[in-house]
């Protein structure tokens, strides 16, 4: 892959490798990975427990800093970037969706979405994160604190959340893991489209291959290295 970037490239990966010092020497969990999304894609990362794919996504969303190789998002070289580079470029251009919510248990749902918005200086916050809550059927809980919700309304939270500064990329880790069957699917029903509503690029971790399956792209993460499925 060459270090050129389009302008229908929103994120690109060079010979990305990832290795961490444990008691037995070096471990290397990401060895010479490549990858280039256009914008507007949906993408999603797959693999079994332990093959790299979080690794890879705390990576891609600069939540962590490569051992060596580069990634570009927008033409901006993140894997260069100091902690608080990292931490601007998150706050303008990403939003995040985990499998375990990491909504702040002290505040409501309206100041959960509310507080990206805040940081980013947007002085209608208060109305955004409203009309986000009632995109997401969440009018009527917006005074709750994420104790007193579902794990299926909590996820809502989430993605009214993610959206509310209209990222120009989204990253899910395991979106749906933590919920049945039934919020599972309403969940991914809403993330996707949303994501299609707001222009959004969506890359997202899962070993649930039906939802991965509704992504444009999908790669399995195998050994520390990415590969692209062919569609059947």
């Amino acid at each position: 892959m060459s270090d050129s970037f389009s302008s229908e490239t929103i994120l690109q990966v060079h010979e990305l490798q990832k290795t961490v010092p444990t008691s037995d020497g070096e471990l290397t969990i990401l060895t010479s990975v490549n990858l280039e999304i256009k914008k507007g894609r949906t993408v999603a990362i797959t693999g079994v427990s332990g093959s790299g794919k979080t690794t890879l996504l705390s990576l891609l969303a600069g939540l962590d800093t490569p051992s060596s190789g580069s990634i570009c998002l927008d033409g901006q070289r993140i894997s260069d970037l100091d902690e608080d580079g990292r931490a601007a470029v998150r706050q303008q251009r990403v939003g995040f969706v985990f499998q375990s919510f990491h909504l702040l248990p002290h505040l409501s749902a309206l100041e959960n979405v509310m507080l990206p918005l805040e940081l980013a200086g947007e002085r209608d916050a208060h109305g955004i994160a409203t009309g986000l809550l009632q995109r997401v059927g969440l009018e009527h809980r917006v005074k709750h604190l994420p104790k007193h919700l579902s794990g299926g309304e909590q996820q809502r939270v989430a993605i009214a959340r993610a959206f509310a500064t209209s990222p120009d990329i989204l990253f899910a880790d395991e979106p749906t893991g933590n919920l049945d069957m039934h919020n599972s699917a309403r969940i991914a029903d809403l993330l996707f489209t949303m994501n299609r509503e707001r222009g959004t690029t969506l890359v997202l971790v899962t070993h649930d291959m039906q939802l991965a399956g509704r992504c444009q792209d999908v790669y399995t993460m195998e050994n520390g290295h990415l590969r692209l499925r062919e569609r059947s």
